[in-house]
């Protein structure tokens, strides 16, 4: 420990100091003292008197602060304010766990979907309630059978349901046409949507499918969105290279999910963007590859061939690869989408349908005729703008939107 002179010492002859230069250290306040204003002072390598008891006892202290006068007892230290109470948060912080995160998330999503379904609520399914006032004459049934064939449930279809409703004689007319719709969602897949690998070591491959105008590359950023907060690291694949800003727009997305992007220039070939987005999906080990491909008619032939040809890409690069098609269909459109989502799933088998716009149709009926006639279930659904906007599909949710 080094102490300081302080205090009175021995008178002894020194030189005659020099004019203190002027800086802009010696402002004042920038020092203490006047002996160190003027540059008189200076410290001395040995004691020339003994340290106090308290001085050493404020030596040894953890804030002890020495200077020109020996050892300076630290300012007392003034205690922060109390903090703020914590405002309450999803994570509930100590008491956060995956089943109540989880738990939280799916009642808000839940919650969304109501949201979402209230014009096919007061639409669709007011029209559906007031049908049920009969009490099951050959009338009442024919008011039961428009009303789902204008819901866009389907002519078919319709027929069908009222069929086999009206052979449940000890149910009333809501509860044995409520049975029919619950089971032709009943046989779909349990539980939410979750990314395949498509071979072992690799990520999960996702193509989206479906025709300009329908919300395609926005799900796809929906979709990169809510894997990214799932913890997964998405690649994403710009092969819509023949619509214009196509690209650009996938960009703005990626960013707003952080989520990476591959790209060549417009009308490249979007085989070859998808070949090498699944190498860097591989080199940087992500979870999902999701790509984006040129939104096209059924009726063109040439546009539907690339969309195998893509397939036989990714098949040469991982043989046996299972690859995940996504096709996108704007609810608004009703059965002129469903015809369009047949001619897709003849030319590359779809896997699941995305259903955009689902808030601004007052209808809905179309989730039936999916389910039903294409045979695909109905993966997510579109309610907003929002990233967060799309939610992952509840059968016994949707139908209670209808009749509760």
């Amino acid at each position: 420990m080094r102490f300081f002179r302080r205090g009175d010492q021995p008178q002894q002859p020194e030189p005659a100091p020099e004019p203190a230069q002027p800086t802009d250290s010696t402002e004042a306040g920038d020092v203490i003292g006047d002996e160190w204003r003027t540059g008189e002072a200076q410290p001395a390598d040995t004691l020339a008197f003994e340290p106090s008891e308290l001085e050493l006892d404020l030596a040894e202290a953890p804030n002890a602060v020495l200077g020109s006068d020996g050892v300076v007892e630290p300012a007392p230290i003034i205690a922060p304010a109390e903090p703020a109470p914590a405002q309450p948060q999803w994570a509930w912080g100590a008491e956060w766990s995956p089943e109540k995160a989880d738990a939280a998330r799916r009642e808000r999503e839940h919650q969304q979907l109501e949201a979402g379904l209230e014009k096919t609520r007061t639409g669709f399914g007011a029209r559906l309630r007031s049908a049920f006032g009969g009490i099951g004459t050959d009338a009442d049934w024919e008011v039961v059978e428009e009303t789902l064939i204008s819901g866009d449930v389907g002519a078919h279809l319709s027929m069908s349901i009222v069929e086999r409703a009206r052979k449940r004689r000890d149910l009333t007319v809501e509860q044995a046409v409520r049975a029919e719709l619950e089971a032709i969602l009943a046989g779909r897949d349990e539980g939410p949507w979750e990314p395949t690998p498509a071979v072992a070591g690799a990520p999960a491959i996702v193509l989206v499918v479906g025709v300009n105008g329908t919300g395609k590359t926005t799900t796809i950023g929906k979709l990169a969105a809510r894997e990214k907060a799932l913890g997964r690291r998405v690649v994403l694949a710009a092969a819509d290279t023949f619509r214009a800003a196509a690209i650009d727009q996938l960009r703005i997305w990626a960013q707003r999910s952080d989520a990476d992007i591959v790209a060549h220039a417009q009308n490249a070939d979007p085989a070859a963007v998808v070949y090498d987005a699944l190498d860097a999906a591989i080199a940087r080990r992500a979870d999902v590859l999701i790509a984006d491909t040129a939104g096209r008619l059924h009726t063109k032939a040439n546009l539907m061939d690339e969309l195998t040809k893509i397939r036989r890409v990714i098949d040469k690069r991982l043989p046996g690869a299972r690859v995940e098609t996504l096709f996108v269909l704007d609810a608004t459109t009703g059965q002129n989408g469903l015809a369009q989502a047949m001619a897709f799933h003849q030319a590359v088998t779809l896997s699941g349908v995305v259903l955009t716009k689902l808030d601004s149709t007052a209808k809905g009926g179309i989730v039936f005729a999916i389910e039903r006639d294409l045979g695909v279930p109905v993966r997510f659904v579109g309610v907003g703008e929002q990233a967060d906007d799309l939610l992952p599909f509840d059968p016994s949710g949707f139908v209670a939107a209808l009749f509760d």
